[in-house]
């Protein structure tokens, strides 16, 4: 028996079936894994598998004996099995994954499962391809900027935005950049390179799924000091958490006075380490340090007289000529 072909890689196979096959609810027995090794090219006995099984737990392997089916199925995978689900549902919701490389993504942490934990899965998820990127390039380039952030050098891509022509189409328009990268992030279900164009003194954030043709160069990236407040390292959390919706705009501390019907929703945007001044019964004011943006601006109109801006004036006229605005609209 152990001359025939393939005869050698029996126990791999025994461990491959278990792994595809198996889970607490459908273990397998002698006779189906001696089945399934059959497809593999590889004839035994059902005698021989438990010594087989017996081999495979000696060198480690997770394999557990059920009395009721009788049969045996892998016990600790590498993750668990709600883990698995969440990071297919993360894979599926993001915006910035193709359709394509989502359904390749998802293969592989499927894989990671029996068949039959698989079906119970994807039988009750909707996957909406329509909702996806449709930029094939953007996996790579997140490996090529990432490179290039590592070592400290520029990058040369061309950059797309929408518009609409005359005859109401949608076109894109292009324009090579030249960038110094500082980091990537990922903000409002799109990924961001955090980086500085080479024209000008300031930091910019550019989506990663209107890139293409992303080159690394060999000239030496600027240091981020020379065009931001960041001395020592690059700090992406403290630049992000002061813009809204990844829009950028001139920062300035904004003090805010808040009914506490919306403390859930301001300690979810700004974090239960807001400075805050003063608390009453019904309300309560706080300083941030933010960009003044319409991002901002809309944020803050979303809660009504919910939400108030004490200073500065500047973003209290932003508010103001936004409600105008609105109820011009809606006055004729």
């Amino acid at each position: 028996m152990s001359k025939k072909p393939r005869q050698k890689l029996k126990l791999i196979y025994i461990l491959e079936i278990l792994k595809k096959y198996s889970d607490e609810e459908n273990p397998l027995n002698a006779a189906q894994i001696s089945e399934k090794l059959f497809e593999y090219g590889i004839e035994a006995e059902r005698k021989s598998i438990y010594n087989d099984i017996a081999c495979l737990e000696d060198y480690g392997c997770d394999i557990i004996k059920s009395e009721s089916p009788k049969g045996w199925f892998i016990g600790d995978r590498e993750f668990e099995i709600p883990e698995i689900y969440l990071l297919c549902d993360a894979v599926r919701s993001a915006k910035f994954i193709s359709a394509k490389k989502s359904s390749e993504l998802i293969s592989k942490l499927n894989s990671m499962l029996s068949v039959n934990q698989v079906k119970r899965r994807e039988n009750s998820v909707y996957f909406a391809a329509s909702d996806k990127c449709g930029n094939e390039e953007l996996y790579y380039n997140i490996d090529k900027i990432s490179s290039a952030i590592e070592n400290g050098l520029q990058i040369k891509l061309v950059y797309s935005q929408r518009y609409f022509d005359a005859e109401r189409e949608v076109k894109h328009a292009k324009k090579e950049m030249l960038l110094n990268p500082y980091a990537l992030t990922w903000q409002d279900d799109h990924y961001y390179l955090i980086c500085n164009h080479t024209k000008y003194d300031n930091l910019i954030h550019l989506r990663l799924d209107r890139m293409s043709s992303v080159e690394i160069l060999k000239t030496k990236a600027r240091h981020f000091s020379s065009v931001s407040d960041y001395k020592d390292y690059f700090d992406t959390a403290d630049y992000t958490n002061k813009l809204f919706g990844m829009h950028g705009g001139e920062l300035a501390n904004v003090e805010f006075c808040c009914n506490r019907a919306i403390t859930e929703q301001v300690l979810d945007r700004f974090s239960e380490k807001i400075f805050i001044k003063k608390v009453t019964q019904n309300e309560f004011c706080f300083t941030v340090k933010a960009a003044l943006s319409e991002a901002l601006v809309t944020w803050i109109i979303n809660y009504g007289s919910d939400l108030k801006v004490n200073s500065p004036d500047a973003l209290r006229e932003m508010v103001k000529e936004r409600a105008r605005t609105v109820l011009k609209n809606y006055e004729s």
